[in-house]
């Protein structure tokens, strides 16, 4: 579980448009599993283990909650009768199956989010990348987020980037962090090294973080 943070226009959802395929570098390659696929669609690299979420929901309003995940699992080519168990179980698993028949659309952003997670899951990933699914929620909610963020990991085995601005969610679930500035790495290391880095903490934790650790 790897957390990518910076400060607005670090070049962190850049960077997850590039890895899933929605935009090109100008240079460089990206790599999936040893296999250079920077000239493959969202679609192909999705077929070979690389899910995403959106900061905005792209999921299908007008379906329901279980026809949203049903969809995601036959666009990566399970039949119609395998859809729906993994719609089924990943439901169960997020807390959303009160909501199944309802509406996209008609979802609380807390079960909005979730619903992005249950998407990606569909696909049967290698690799998760979460643009910001904590953005908008309520603290009240963070707790259930995280559950879902690592169940991703803990019962999927699929490696996990999770970018958000929510220092708590970040800190909490992910093994390692990474900090972007300005389209460039500042640090990497365990939540602790990054909490205690004084660069870190002046570029994006804030000058009070540095000087309330360094007391």
């Amino acid at each position: 579980m790897v957390g990518l943070i910076g400060p607005n226009g670090a070049g962190k959802s850049t960077l997850v448009n590039v890895l899933s395929g929605f935009d090109r570098p100008s240079a460089g390659t990206v790599e999936l599993e040893g296999r250079d696929v920077t000239r493959w669609s969202p679609s192909r690299r999705g077929r070979h283990g690389l899910a995403r979420t959106f900061q905005h929901s792209h999921a299908f309003r007008s379906l329901s909650v279980q026809e949203n995940v049903e969809v995601a699992a036959l666009g990566v080519g399970a039949v119609a009768r395998e859809a729906r168990k993994r719609a089924t179980e990943l439901l169960e698993m997020l807390g959303l199956t009160a909501h199944a028949e309802a509406r996209a659309d008609t979802l609380a952003q807390g079960d909005e989010r979730r619903l992005g997670v249950a998407r990606a899951l569909a696909t049967n990933p290698r690799f998760v990348l979460l643009d910001e699914p904590a953005a908008g929620l309520p603290e009240a909610e963070i707790p259930e987020l995280a559950d879902a963020v690592r169940s991703v990991r803990d019962e999927h085995d699929a490696g996990v980037l999770l970018i958000d601005h929510n220092m708590a969610l970040v800190m909490d679930v992910c093994d390692r962090i990474q900090v972007l500035d300005h389209g460039a790495t500042l640090a990497e290391g365990t939540p602790r090294e990054s909490r205690t880095n004084i660069d870190v903490g002046a570029a994006y934790l804030g000058e009070s973080a540095v000087h309330e650790e360094g007391a």
